[in-house]
């Protein structure tokens, strides 16, 4: 791709200034329309170093309207961030609908780095950029429009470049390092180009020999690109309805049926049993604190199987300063406007600490399947996003555990009758769990196919067998002593 870039293309300083009004007129007027559309723009500003990315990132803020475009410069992640996956940045970064993010680096920059010092094998480099097209793609089917830049510089252009800005003190501290590699860089960018260069996230070369060729070029090319995608948003029919996804008919549920609700434990057993299973995870978190090892429980099931309860054993035994418990209710106006797996990625812990999720990202394959309010191909696509997600916290050292805690339907009723009969417990039963418990068959077979689809080795389910809270309660201490003492 680099190689068949146009070279030397200049723009006259009157052409310039005759064009550039009209263009940045037709700008705005697209970017105020954005305002009202339901996808986001991302902007990706990469390429050759002194082909001027930083003064055409000015330039764009300039011909924005500025109430409706953030900017992000990822230069090296701070402390913060190495504590986490690498994608946790770029996910917190990332705009809402109806917005435009800049983005002056990116999840390009690192892995060519790297592969160009060396630092990373080739079957890791294709890798990262397999994880590239991934994550764009996943983005794009959620509606995202990608404008991929890449600023190229010829090396006699780009030897010139960086001696002025050398003469004027804005040269980097690797510039002329990252020169020396010059014919390394372009082999190893054009293989990222190439690979990752794709209908939903194209990439668009540009020559950066004149900054006003360049500057003009990247304006018409964000106007085109986004003045297609106005019109092809406004030429869909408008939904009045979510179509109602509706399951085929089935056996019971292989997952499920195998839980043996039987098991049960006595008073005295459980007291001992408590008290032993706490401890032994009290230790192993302070451990894990330790060695900087972090960890994300994950607790899906049924209405009223006990999962809060459980969770507060769990959390009985860890220090309060080592984790948060995050409950997760229908999303807010804010996380509306992201990607589903936005408002998960941002409570990911440090290193060192743990997050319990009090139901998660896997509403998208229960709640959201079952009622109807994603399409089946939204969460049809979802399985996969997921074990990427849990892979790249697994990648980064993150211990998860997930457990669905299950129970019979006519314990459920049992329980449910219990709620309504006893004051203080009656705040935890709504229409809405009876309106659940209607569709139990349709939820059993969508709990059956996330289990078997997303229990992986990074990323294992445990099923709960929930009937008897006790036994539930230790059996869960146990997973997760057992898997800490597993990965410590």
């Amino acid at each position: 791709m680099l190689a068949a870039a146009e070279q030397g293309r200049t723009l006259a300083q009157k052409r310039y200034d005759s064009l550039v009004p009209k263009l940045r007129a037709r700008l705005l007027q697209a970017h105020f329309a954005l305002r009202s559309r339901k996808f986001p723009v991302v902007v990706i500003v990469s390429g050759a170093d002194g082909a001027g990315k930083g003064d055409l990132v000015h330039r764009l803020n300039e011909w924005l309207d500025p109430r409706g475009v953030a900017t992000h410069a990822f230069w090296a992640p701070s402390d913060e961030e190495r504590e986490r996956p690498s994608y946790w940045r770029f996910w917190r970064a990332l705009p809402g609908r109806g917005r435009i993010g800049i983005f002056f680096g990116s999840w390009y920059t690192e892995p060519i780095i790297r592969r160009v010092l060396g630092h990373l094998k080739r079957r890791r480099f294709e890798s990262e950029l397999d994880r590239i097209v991934a994550f764009e793609r996943m983005l794009a089917a959620d509606g995202a429009l990608f404008v991929k830049l890449w600023l190229h510089l010829p090396k006699a252009a780009q030897k010139k470049r960086l001696k002025k800005l050398e003469r004027d003190g804005r040269i980097a501290p690797d510039d002329w390092k990252h020169y020396k590699l010059y014919n390394r860089f372009t082999k190893v960018s054009d293989r990222a180009l190439r690979h990752t260069d794709s209908p939903a996230a194209a990439w668009h070369v540009v020559d950066a020999t004149d900054r006003r060729h360049r500057d003009y070029t990247v304006g018409r090319i964000l106007l085109d690109e986004l003045t297609r995608r106005l019109k092809e948003d406004a030429s869909k029919p408008v939904k009045t309805t979510v179509p109602r996804a509706v399951p085929a008919r089935r056996q019971p549920p292989s997952a499920l049926g195998r839980v043996d609700l039987g098991q049960a434990l006595g008073a005295e057993d459980y007291a001992r049993a408590l008290d032993s299973w706490q401890g032994k995870l009290s230790k192993l978190a302070w451990a894990a604190h330790q060695q900087q090892r972090s960890m994300v429980m994950v607790f899906e099931g049924w209405d009223a199987a006990g999962k809060g309860s459980a969770i507060r054993r769990v959390t009985q035994a860890i220090d309060p300063r080592l984790y948060r418990v995050v409950g997760i209710a229908a999303p807010t106006d804010e996380e509306r406007a992201q990607h589903y797996l936005w408002r998960f990625w941002r409570h990911l812990p440090r290193a060192g600490f743990s997050t319990i999720f009090d139901r998660s990202w896997y509403g998208r394959v229960l709640v959201e399947r079952v009622e109807g309010f994603a399409p089946p191909a939204d969460w049809g696509r979802a399985y996969d996003e997921i074990n990427e997600f849990e892979a790249q916290m697994s990648d980064h050292g993150i211990i998860v555990s997930k457990f669905w805690v299950h129970i019979s339907p006519e314990e459920q009723l049992k329980r449910f009758q219990e709620r309504q009969r006893v004051d203080y417990k009656q705040y935890k039963i709504t229409d809405e769990d009876w309106r659940n418990r209607d569709k139990w068959p349709a939820y059993a077979i969508a709990v059956d196919e996330m289990v078997a689809r997303t229990s992986t080795g990074a990323a294992p389910w445990t099923l709960v067998a929930g009937n008897d809270k006790k036994f539930a309660r230790v059996q869960i201490l146990e997973t997760l002593v057992r898997r800490l003492e597993a990965e410590l």
